[in-house]
C-alpha cells in the first residue's frame, strides 16, 4: 500500500474539501523550537473534530426528526511526519472524505504552513449506533460525506 505522501495531491491544501487556520501554542514547542510530535496529533485532532461537528451538525435531525447528537469513534489512525511545524505559525488544517462504506469512512488530513505539508494523517471513523455498536451510516450523513469526497 502506497503511502500518504505518495499522493501528490496530499501535499497541496488546496486539493482538500475544506480548510481551516489554528494557532499555536507556546506549549506545542519542543526543545528544538519545533512542533512537537504530541501537539501534531492535537492539530489533527483538532482539524477532525472541527470537520466532523460541522458536517454533523447539517445533518442532524434530517433522519426521521432524529435528534442525538452523532456518536462516532476512532478505529484507526496514522500520521506522516514530513517537515518541522513552527512556533508561533498559525497551521492551515485541512481535511476531505477518502472513502465511505456501510458503517465507516476515511478521512484524510493535512497540515499547512506557508503552502506546504508538514504532516499528513488518515483516520477511519465508525459510525455508531444507540447500543454503541458499528452501524449504517444515515443517508443525510452519507450524502454530506460524499460532497467532501476527494477523488
Amino acid at each position: 500500500m502506497a503511502g500518504m505522501k505518495e499522493a501528490v495531491w496530499r501535499l497541496q491544501a488546496a486539493a482538500y474539501a475544506s480548510r481551516l487556520t489554528l494557532q499555536t501554542r507556546y506549549g506545542d514547542m519542543d526543545t528544538n523550537a519545533h512542533l512537537n510530535n504530541t501537539a501534531i496529533a492535537r492539530l489533527f485532532e483538532e482539524v477532525r473534530v472541527r470537520s466532523l461537528s460541522a458536517l454533523h451538525a447539517r445533518t442532524r435531525g434530517a433522519e426521521h426528526g432524529h435528534r442525538r447528537a452523532a456518536q462516532v469513534m476512532i478505529a484507526h489512525l496514522s500520521i506522516d511526519y514530513l517537515a518541522e511545524g513552527e512556533y508561533p505559525e498559525p497551521v492551515e488544517g485541512a481535511f476531505a472524505i477518502l472513502g465511505v462504506g456501510r458503517s465507516s469512512y476515511r478521512l484524510a488530513m493535512g497540515l499547512f504552513q506557508h503552502g506546504k505539508a508538514f504532516a499528513l494523517a488518515e483516520s477511519v471513523m465508525v459510525n455508531l449506533g444507540e447500543d454503541r455498536r458499528p452501524d449504517a451510516i444515515p443517508d443525510a450523513l452519507r450524502t454530506e460525506l460524499e460532497s467532501l469526497r476527494r477523488p
